[in-house]
């Protein structure tokens, strides 16, 4: 059962185009999609997610069914850094260990999309509470990373008298504010208030082209992703072993929680992704910003070039494998 799921994710188009983004990439293709048609994409994926989310949301009301994933999304995005700093901190030094603490306590919102797709394919009900716990997952992490950070001894950006403030509230405006959290949080409020009705309005445009969307961006994905294979010597084996290390952990302690918490199988497979998953746009963005001295090149390949690949080609399978066969113990 756990390898016929596998094959048929990775035979699964979206999976597929992510493939040949990274095969263009390597045989050194011209392909490129403009950043402008990737961005715009991106948006449309937020905006859909976010939409049915809300709808979603909207007819189960809230609840502690509802709420706990929310809550327990914001407890895991502050504890995996702290855990993840922990692991690190003597390898690698205080910045780089928060940066990389602060990058997989965060999402992929991509590898969440993704997940839900996989769900949809197998007619698997999940709902909007994810959509929800996924918003609120990106900020706690980055805070997290930072403090970390700064309690190890890793002072505040400073350029000139009186710029820490600055650096500060610029931070949490990038935490609580940069542009993907901000459409997906509205996305989501509008499709809670206008619910149903308002889900079927927008459903022509939102719904019916959502899979094709979503290959054309992980198209792109596959091709940003192969480029920063390169970067990977520089991190060497241990991070390299890190980055597959720590999904597999994340992903295995959130199931476990997830069971405890009754979820669905299908709230409990996003809640894993969630977990297992690592940020490549929003922490990379906060962490310039507040962590100049965590050097990238380590943080963003383990990221974009390791962890994403091995959650979307055979982390989502191997996690819903799991779930199904714990979820049939009485």
């Amino acid at each position: 059962m756990g390898l016929d799921l596998i094959l048929g994710n990775l035979l699964a188009p979206p999976v597929l185009f992510f493939a040949l983004g990274m095969a263009a990439t390597l045989l050194r293709s011209d392909l490129e999609i403009p950043q402008a048609v990737t961005r715009g994409l991106s948006l449309y994926l937020l905006f859909s997610i976010g939409m049915h989310g809300g709808a979603e949301l909207a007819a189960a009301g809230f609840s502690t069914t509802t709420l706990t994933p929310m809550l327990a999304g914001i407890l895991a995005s502050a504890l995996i850094p702290l855990s993840t700093f922990g692991l690190l901190r003597r390898r690698i030094g205080a910045a780089d260990a928060a940066a990389i603490g602060a990058t997989y306590g965060s999402i992929s919102a991509v590898t969440f999309i993704t997940a839900t797709s996989f769900l949809d394919a197998r007619q698997i009900d999940w709902s909007g509470s994810m959509v929800a716990a996924m918003a609120l997952m990106e900020s706690p992490a980055i805070l997290a990373g930072v403090l970390l950070a700064r309690r190890a001894g890793v002072t505040a950006p400073q350029s000139e008298p009186g710029s820490q403030s600055g650096s500060q509230a610029e931070l949490l405006r990038e935490a609580f504010l940069n542009g993907p959290v901000f459409l997906l949080l509205g996305a989501l409020t509008i499709g809670l208030l206008t619910g149903d009705e308002g889900w079927r309005s927008v459903a022509p445009f939102a719904d019916a082209p959502f899979r094709g969307v979503l290959c054309l961006f992980l198209l792109d994905m596959g091709l940003i992703a192969a480029r920063r294979l390169s970067a990977l010597r520089e991190s060497g084996a241990f991070l390299i072993g890190t980055a597959i290390g720590l999904p597999l952990v994340h992903a295995s302690l959130a199931i476990l929680a997830a069971r405890a918490l009754t979820m669905s199988p299908g709230d409990a497979l996003l809640f894993t992704v969630l977990c297992a998953s690592a940020s490549y746009i929003a922490v990379p963005a906060a962490i310039r910003i507040a962590l100049p001295q965590a050097n990238p090149s380590l943080f963003l390949p383990m990221a974009l070039a390791l962890t994403f690949p091995f959650n979307v080609a055979l982390g989502i399978p191997l996690y819903q494998w799991v779930i199904e066969l714990l979820w049939r113990l009485p």
